[in-house]
């Protein structure tokens, strides 16, 4: 008789369950059957129609609609002062349509004369969402259509970062509900095209998982061009660089990355030098900017009689707390006894920046929310910071009612009642930053590490070994390249 091999099947990973592993979801659960079964098999056995990306896509449809929703007043009304605050339904769109010479067919960046106080990528965005609005002038159905491209547009972007969330980390792609679902979305979603930057950050943080650090680079060269923050995404990796000895993953990346911003401003630059630098020196010039920390202080000094800070002091005060903030994360990251997670450093890098920068937009929200989703999907640490991140999206609308337009006073709110949603905003990030840092020194709480995964999202660092980590207790201790002793990541 011949012998027969069996047949080789390729096995499934299993996928984490909320509904198992996260104590929160588990409790709501009840309400609907509770939690999944141990004897089923998700990811093992195929689920039929309702996939995780279908199942996610269907929530992000939906959040997306209620985000419309949010702004429906002044999709019905018209975005005018002070309704649009009182309503909650603000949005830059309206307003650099009408101001930015957008609505009468001018270009960012292209037509002579024209300035717009944003990075190229997103001048052209804003330049070719209008060039899709029929008819000419600026008229009340002209915005209308202007924002309705736009939030479609933003809302596919959404889709996609998702979509791209939940591949990453290939065991847990149901923590990407917290993006689909993110209420910091759905009500500053379509303020301002900073979803834009978020999907190319993702897109590049999906290659960088996936090895491929051209492809990784040249989308965070990208979004770069079209915000600025995508780029301290290269500061994570340089220090996990270091840890690890392997500098290609870094010098691939960040080349790649400065080839593709400078692809997008180098021809601007050259073609339109005032409008192109206009941008930088509109960031540097600003005072400080509704709900950054610094335009806090500057109300509480008015109030009390204080010397405010001027913009030069500001900048020089931003600069030099983000700096110590990143030596604070670099330690960190050199000293703790397990690698960190590149997904941990962003994180904690782009959340200083927030609190430390002179500017801190309702919509930047956006910027942490999928980071948060892959660097600590925890939905009750999750849930209260966007409540929190709520209160101060309500409040910010109510200040700015009474701030610039005079409003009634039946519908403001004082001074400290806003300078209390800023600090509420800073002590919720600052907390996240916290359980952060805890499970970077005790990797017993980090639920990615729990389930037999490295670095999921690390690409050439995911299971790398240390090349370089530094014992501050017993420095004999320490890992250096120069030493023949290698230890685990």
């Amino acid at each position: 008789m011949q012998e027969t091999k069996p047949v080789e099947r390729r096995e499934r990973a299993r996928l984490v369950i909320p509904s198992r592993s996260d104590l929160l979801l588990r409790n709501f659960t009840e309400l609907i059957g509770g939690p999944m079964g141990r004897r089923s098999a998700p990811g093992v056995i195929a689920p039929g129609f309702f996939t995780v990306d279908r199942v996610l896509v269907l929530l992000t449809v939906l959040a997306a609609l209620a985000g419309i929703l949010v702004k429906n007043h002044c999709r019905v009304n018209g975005w005018d002062s002070p309704g649009q605050f009182y309503a909650t339904c603000y949005s830059d769109f309206p307003e650099l349509f009408r101001n930015r010479g957008l609505g009468y067919g001018a270009f960012p960046f292209v037509t002579p004369g024209k300035f717009f106080e944003y990075p190229v990528l997103m001048g052209f965005i804003a330049g070719a969402t209008a060039l899709l609005v029929p008819g000419s002038g600026v008229d009340d159905s002209r915005i209308l259509a202007y924002f309705d491209i736009n939030a479609t547009l933003i809302a596919a972007v959404w889709i996609v970062t998702v979509l791209i969330t939940a591949r990453m980390t290939s065991r847990r792609p149901w923590d990407a509900a917290m993006v689909a679902l993110a209420p910091g979305i759905v009500l500053a979603g379509v303020i301002n095209w900073d979803m834009w930057a978020v999907g190319l950050l993702a897109v590049g943080m999906y290659f960088f998982s996936r090895n491929k650090l051209v492809l990784a680079g040249i989308f965070i060269g990208l979004g770069t061009a079209t915000k600025l923050y995508p780029l301290l995404i290269l500061g994570a990796i340089v220090l996990l660089a270091l840890r690890t000895g392997r500098i290609r993953g870094f010098l691939v990346t960040s080349g790649a990355a400065v080839a593709a911003w400078l692809a997008v401003n180098v021809p601007v630059a050259m073609l339109n030098p005032e409008g192109w630098k206009y941008f930088y020196q509109f960031t540097e010039d600003r005072p400080a900017g509704y709900s950054s920390p610094w335009f806090a202080y500057n109300l509480v000094a008015g109030r009390v009689g204080w010397q405010p800070l001027q913009a030069e002091a500001i900048n020089a005060l931003a600069l030099d707390l983000f700096v110590l903030a990143c030596i604070l994360i670099a330690v960190l990251a050199l000293t703790a006894p397990r690698r960190p997670r590149l997904a941990q450093l962003v994180f904690l890098i782009v959340a200083a920046f927030i609190l430390t920068n002179k500017v801190y937009s309702p919509q930047f929200v956006l910027w942490l929310i999928p980071l948060v989703a892959l660097a600590r999907p925890r939905w009750r640490d999750f849930l209260v910071w966007q409540a929190v991140e709520g209160l101060h999206w309500a409040a910010i609308w109510l200040y700015l009612g009474q701030a610039t337009s005079g409003g009634v006073a039946q519908h403001n709110i004082d001074m400290p009642y806003y300078v209390l949603a800023v600090v509420g905003h800073m002590v919720a990030t600052a907390y996240l930053m916290a359980r952060v840092v805890w499970d970077i020194w005790d990797p017993g709480y980090d639920v990615i590490r729990r389930h037999g995964m490295d670095d999921p999202h690390g690409g050439p660092f995911d299971g790398a070994p240390d090349r370089l980590r530094l014992d501050l207790r017993q420095p004999a201790a320490s890992v250096l390249p120069w030493r023949k002793e290698r230890t685990n990541a």
